[in-house]
Protein backbone atom coordinates (compact mmCIF):
# COMPACT_ATOMS: atom_id res chain seq x y z
CA UNK A 1 0.00 0.00 0.00
CA UNK A 2 1.55 3.56 -1.08
CA UNK A 3 1.57 6.10 1.46
CA UNK A 4 -0.90 9.72 -0.19
CA UNK A 5 0.58 12.58 0.12
CA UNK A 6 -2.05 15.85 0.15
CA UNK A 7 -0.82 18.59 -2.38
CA UNK A 8 -2.54 22.43 -2.75
CA UNK A 9 -2.68 23.51 -6.26
CA UNK A 10 -3.81 26.80 -7.29
CA UNK A 11 -7.59 26.59 -9.19
CA UNK A 12 -6.09 29.35 -11.59
CA UNK A 13 -3.47 27.97 -13.19
CA UNK A 14 -2.85 24.64 -11.81
CA UNK A 15 0.44 25.58 -10.25
CA UNK A 16 1.32 23.59 -7.06
CA UNK A 17 2.34 25.08 -3.69
CA UNK A 18 6.26 25.85 -3.31
CA UNK A 19 8.93 26.85 -1.29
CA UNK A 20 11.95 28.24 -1.68
CA UNK A 21 14.21 27.71 1.18
CA UNK A 22 17.32 30.18 2.26
CA UNK A 23 19.94 28.41 -0.01
CA UNK A 24 23.95 28.61 0.31
CA UNK A 25 25.55 30.02 -2.51
CA UNK A 26 26.77 26.47 -3.08
CA UNK A 27 23.26 24.97 -3.75
CA UNK A 28 19.94 26.25 -5.88
CA UNK A 29 16.37 25.55 -5.45
CA UNK A 30 15.96 28.07 -8.40
CA UNK A 31 12.25 25.93 -9.21
CA UNK A 32 11.57 25.44 -5.61
CA UNK A 33 10.13 22.75 -3.25
CA UNK A 34 6.99 21.32 -3.52
CA UNK A 35 5.32 21.49 -0.39
CA UNK A 36 3.62 18.19 0.73
CA UNK A 37 1.27 17.12 3.27
CA UNK A 38 0.86 13.67 5.27
CA UNK A 39 -3.02 14.54 5.46
CA UNK A 40 -5.60 16.64 3.82
CA UNK A 41 -6.79 18.03 7.27
CA UNK A 42 -3.31 19.71 7.70
CA UNK A 43 -3.01 21.18 4.50
CA UNK A 44 -6.21 22.62 4.76
CA UNK A 45 -5.04 24.00 8.25
CA UNK A 46 -1.90 25.31 6.79
CA UNK A 47 -3.93 27.56 4.06
CA UNK A 48 -5.98 28.80 6.92
CA UNK A 49 -3.22 29.98 8.81
CA UNK A 50 -1.03 31.52 6.50
CA UNK A 51 -3.55 32.40 3.58
CA UNK A 52 -6.96 32.72 4.92
CA UNK A 53 -7.61 35.77 2.44
CA UNK A 54 -6.69 33.28 -0.70
CA UNK A 55 -7.53 30.61 0.46
CA UNK A 56 -10.41 29.75 -1.53
CA UNK A 57 -8.73 30.15 -4.91
CA UNK A 58 -6.72 26.52 -4.06
CA UNK A 59 -7.35 23.27 -3.48
CA UNK A 60 -5.87 20.19 -1.60
CA UNK A 61 -5.30 17.15 -4.10
CA UNK A 62 -4.42 13.66 -3.31
CA UNK A 63 -1.32 11.75 -4.82
CA UNK A 64 0.29 8.59 -4.44
CA UNK A 65 4.27 8.28 -3.32
CA UNK A 66 5.12 6.45 -6.57
CA UNK A 67 3.77 9.39 -8.23
CA UNK A 68 5.86 11.60 -6.55
CA UNK A 69 9.05 11.32 -8.92
CA UNK A 70 7.59 11.61 -12.42
CA UNK A 71 5.76 14.99 -10.57
CA UNK A 72 9.25 16.56 -9.55
CA UNK A 73 10.35 15.34 -13.00
CA UNK A 74 7.82 17.04 -15.31
CA UNK A 75 7.17 20.44 -13.28
CA UNK A 76 11.16 20.54 -12.24
CA UNK A 77 10.96 21.10 -8.48
CA UNK A 78 14.35 20.59 -6.88
CA UNK A 79 12.78 18.22 -4.00
CA UNK A 80 10.02 18.18 -1.55
CA UNK A 81 9.30 20.19 1.50
CA UNK A 82 7.35 17.55 3.78
CA UNK A 83 4.98 19.94 6.31
CA UNK A 84 5.90 18.48 9.66
CA UNK A 85 3.44 21.24 11.68
CA UNK A 86 1.35 23.02 9.15
CA UNK A 87 0.50 26.13 12.34
CA UNK A 88 4.22 26.89 12.62
CA UNK A 89 5.32 25.66 9.85
CA UNK A 90 7.74 23.30 10.28
CA UNK A 91 8.76 21.76 6.61
CA UNK A 92 11.87 18.85 6.10
CA UNK A 93 13.26 19.61 2.96
CA UNK A 94 14.73 16.81 0.80
CA UNK A 95 16.25 16.48 -2.57
CA UNK A 96 16.39 12.48 -2.93
CA UNK A 97 12.43 11.56 -2.45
Amino acid sequence: MSQIYYLIRSRADGRYLVAHPRVTSTSSAENGYLLMFREDFDALSYLNTHGADVANQFAVESVAESQIGSLLQRWGFFGVGIVQDPLLPRVEFLTNF
